[in-house]
């Protein structure tokens, strides 16, 4: 069998700093106090002994594998680990054939599946039959909502546990425990941590691959003291995680969003910048801009999507960084504009409605008369030109077709220009109510 399903233990002191500094046991993991703590779920877990099937969701970085390393080793199992990234069928009935042998061995086995997303629905699938006959303990760990990504079938055969990003706090006891055993030989200024801390944005292992790189640049640079400026100058350009096809796109996007709905500039402003930062397309937000301006402000203020026009054509002549200053106070502007999201609704309305209904005709009065056949059958007849009438108005004339009563789609609100219109309406209804239009 491959080196996969070795058991021999590993020399870790030449292993990277990340795998030097793994937990073993589970008060030695920092962080995850929700799931850790005290009566929390995975510390009931290990305090029974008895190891069940399971999904770790989270972003990277917080302790998915070690998680399961820690729970093989604590229920003495075998370990098994496989990439959905590298892994295919052939690698999954090797680990299957493993776990009998082990299972005819009296030894209980843990499938540990990192990226269990990328696996598709058939090769998910597989692990049904092995799960449920109790051959191993399945364990996946992914970045993705596994709602979306994770077969109901193994879903339903499995717990979610939700892990989080690590603070700035626990970052920092990281930190420090990687001085402490590992980096003893430099000293680190408050500014050069706070530097690190942040560059790590909440992911413990790239903290430590940082601290590694700052370990060989220092020695290198023949110094002991790292302060601010030496890891400014030290290290490459590290952007935040930021995972463009990923949960984290697509939460953050919405928290813009709902920023701006919110009526909150600097919430906008905020979630804009962590996108930048993120290295999100700034032609992607600005599509996103627009559909803001037309789904929540709407008629309330068209100022609204001149200016996200406006600030995307401009963007698109200026380019990066220029460019991103004028979908930041387009961003401002949606964001203190007027809101109404009475549009948007009567279009998904009417929408709707025309997906279920017949094909209604044109009522007759509403039909183009361009030849003489067509006048002969009455097209047009009786339509009322309505700049010839009162006001530009024809006061009870109908525009939907026959039988089709008026179903109120479009609701104005009282907000902004919005409100104007609505007094229009009434007032248009009012002029149809006086022609005896029911």
């Amino acid at each position: 069998m491959s080196d996969l399903f070795s058991q021999t233990p590993v020399d870790r002191s030449n292993a990277p700093l990340a795998e030097q500094l793994r937990p073993q046991t589970p008060d030695e993991v920092i962080g995850q106090q929700h799931l850790l703590g005290p009566g929390k779920p995975l510390r009931l877990a290990f305090a029974s002994g008895q190891p069940h099937s399971m999904i770790l969701w989270g972003p990277p970085g917080v302790g998915k594998t070690t998680l399961a390393r820690m729970m093989a080793t604590q229920f003495k199992c075998e370990f098994i680990a496989l990439s959905a990234v590298f892994s295919g069928i052939k690698e999954v009935r090797e680990a299957v054939v493993q776990a009998e042998i082990w299972r005819g061995q009296g030894r209980r086995t843990i499938l540990f599946v990192d990226e269990i997303h990328r696996f598709n629905k058939a090769q998910q699938d597989g692990f049904l039959p092995f799960v449920e006959s109790g051959l191993f303990t399945f364990i996946g760990a992914t970045t993705e909502n596994p709602s979306f990504e994770v077969n109901s079938a193994l879903l339903s055969r499995a717990s979610v546990y939700v892990l989080k990003s690590l603070d700035a706090t626990e970052m920092g006891v990281l930190f420090e425990r990687a001085c402490g055993q590992a980096l003893a030989d430099l000293r680190f200024d408050d500014d050069a941590k706070t530097r690190l801390i942040g560059l790590a944005d909440g992911d413990a292992r790239r903290l430590l691959n940082l601290l590694e790189q700052v370990r060989t640049a220092a020695h290198t640079a023949g110094i002991t003291a790292v302060d601010g400026q030496f890891i400014e100058a030290a290290m490459a350009q590290n952007l935040r995680r930021f995972d463009k096809g990923g949960d984290a796109f697509y939460d953050q996007i919405s928290a813009l969003h709902k920023s701006v709905r919110g009526s909150s500039p600097d919430g906008a402003l905020y979630w804009f910048c962590r996108m930048l930062d993120g290295g999100a397309d700034p032609r992607y937000l600005a599509r996103r801009i627009v559909r803001m301006a037309w789904e929540d402000i709407g008629l309330a203020d068209p100022r609204a999507m001149q200016i996200a026009n406006d600030a995307a054509n401009t963007y698109e002549r200026l380019g990066s960084p220029e460019g991103e200053l004028a979908l930041a106070q387009a961003v401002i502007y949606l964001a203190v504009a007027a809101k109404s999201n009475a549009g948007y609704n009567a279009y998904n309305a009417a929408r709707a409605f025309v997906k279920q209904d017949g094909s209604r005709p044109v009522p007759v009065h509403l039909r183009n008369a361009p030849t003489k056949l067509m006048k002969e059958l009455g097209y047009g007849k009786a339509y009322r030109y309505a700049h010839d009438e009162p006001e530009a108005y024809a006061a009870g004339e109908s525009y939907l077709p026959e039988g089709l009563p008026e179903p109120g789609w479009y609701r104005p609100t009282p907000r902004g220009l919005e409100g104007k219109i609505g007094e229009k309406l009434a007032h248009l209804r009012d002029l149809d109510r006086k022609a005896g239009k029911s």
